[in-house]
């Protein structure tokens, strides 16, 4: 039996079944950004922007195909640190656990915590004291931390309660605002260059990123082999339909005021189908989007914490798993409190520039290792999901990635490449340490 066949013995319990990893992949990529994507797309491609959608929905699929493949190969904690480590070794697996776990999951989660928080202060001016806004965020992490330890079915419970409460405003608007749409506004005057849908698909890319955070608690997952594929169809199919009628929503009532409307184009939309009630709606619905997607992670960031962990590339004890609870509740609290500093920080930008770089290598790294197990270990099992066309379907999936690496600015390269020398400065000192200890045991 080849090593991507096995499936390990991690002590945990396998309690996620397709229900909830589809729910779960929604709830870890419908964030806040589609409460401000549609003005954004729009200003970029006014009523063509739907174009821009099934660009990167082809994209995002060759990229999650490759996931779904190696996901149901690969069964242990992790998910993609598990299967660029599998296939490429313990280096690259440290450096893509530091960009997944760190330079995706804990910066992005501790930047979204920070416009929670601030959108929370409109409401509450308290918040935006240090001490109130402090204790706030120290709170609501410490609950998230103490509820995924309790269990992972806690945990699921959570974040499935929270995928429900931030999905309902949307449908609603979306099942309302099809009533409100004004169907000349959807006409397409005039049609974009390519390089302008381009630009809009970039865009759209990264709010389609985070599916594969759900993937994170591979060791957690029912049946994987069956699940993670069937979890991945349906969770992006009902992202795709929810993004693109609300774009469509959104520009059939507002039209070209759309384009005007880049910090709040739901909220404005919202006012026009249900009244001034409509755009309180929204902003609830919003802090509720970004909590719901902390909580997810919460879950699965961990889990890359742990795996990462157990295979000694960071210090054991963080692989220690809680006795009653069955669950790597030291990875967890160590990530919350990771979370919390960076958010204290009260910084955004720069924590979101160095996520989206991270998650564009991870990307490419797992379409890589899609060829290299291929090559090493042969094609799937009967009964793993196989992708058709041989490798035509990663090569493509790199080239995608490729492309959207080379539009990165040269701050975002620039910090991307300073994580990237950090973590490899960090696994040379593991590696000095360890030949270090070897020595005095002699």
């Amino acid at each position: 039996m080849n090593s991507s066949s096995h499936t390990p013995d991690e002590g945990l319990i396998r309690e996620i079944g397709v229900r909830t990893l589809s729910l779960s992949i929604v709830n870890l990529v419908v964030g806040a950004g589609i409460f401000v994507l549609p003005g954004v797309v729009a200003a970029q491609l006014g009523s063509a922007a739907i174009v821009a959608y099934l660009v990167c929905s082809l994209a995002v699929g060759l990229v999650f195909l490759c996931f779904a493949e190696i996901g149901s190969r690969i069964t242990r904690s992790g998910g993609a640190y598990a299967y660029i480590e599998e296939a490429f070794g313990p280096f690259a697996g440290f450096i893509a656990s530091m960009l997944l776990w760190f330079g995706w999951s804990a910066l992005s989660d501790a930047a979204i915590t920070v416009a929670m928080v601030g959108a929370l202060a409109l409401a509450f001016p308290i918040l935006a004291e240090p001490v109130p806004r402090s204790i706030f965020i120290i709170t609501l992490l410490s609950f998230l931390a103490a509820v995924n330890v309790i269990g992972v079915k806690a945990g699921v419970r959570l974040f499935v309660f929270n995928t429900m409460a931030k999905l309902i405003p949307l449908v609603l608007l979306l099942a309302f605002g099809i009533f409100a749409i004004k169907f000349e506004n959807l006409a397409i005057m005039e049609w974009p260059p390519i390089a302008t849908v381009g630009g809009g698909a970039i865009i759209l890319f990264f709010a389609f990123a985070g599916a594969e955070s759900g993937l994170s608690a591979s060791g957690e997952i029912k049946n994987p082999s069956k699940t993670v594929p069937l979890g991945l169809l349906l969770g992006l199919t009902g992202i795709l339909a929810l993004y693109v009628g609300l774009q469509t929503v959104s520009q059939g009532v507002l039209g070209a005021e759309l384009a005007n409307n880049m910090d709040a184009p739901l909220a404005a939309v919202a006012t026009e189908v249900f009244g001034e009630w409509g755009a309180k709606m929204l902003l609830v619905g919003g802090v509720i989007s970004i909590y719901a997607t902390v909580s997810g992670d919460m879950l699965s960031a961990p889990r890359v914490v742990f795996a990462s962990a157990r295979d000694n590339n960071l210090p054991k004890f963080l692989a220690t798993v809680h006795p009653k609870y069955k669950t790597p509740y030291v990875s967890i609290i160590f990530f919350a409190a990771v979370v919390c500093v960076f958010a204290l920080s009260g910084t955004f930008k720069p924590l979101a520039v160095l996520a989206s770089g991270s998650i564009l290598i991870i990307y490419g790294g797992v379409s890589l290792a899609v060829l290299r197990l291929r090559h090493r270990d042969g094609e799937p099992n009967p009964g793993q999901f196989k992708l058709p066309f041989g490798p035509v379907i990663p090569v493509l999936s790199c080239l995608v990635v490729g492309w959207l690496l080379w539009q990165l600015t040269v701050e975002e390269a620039t910090a991307l490449a300073a994580l990237i020398g950090v973590s490899v400065l960090l696994y040379a000192i593991r590696i000095v340490s360890k030949r270090a200890q070897g020595r005095s045991k002699l």
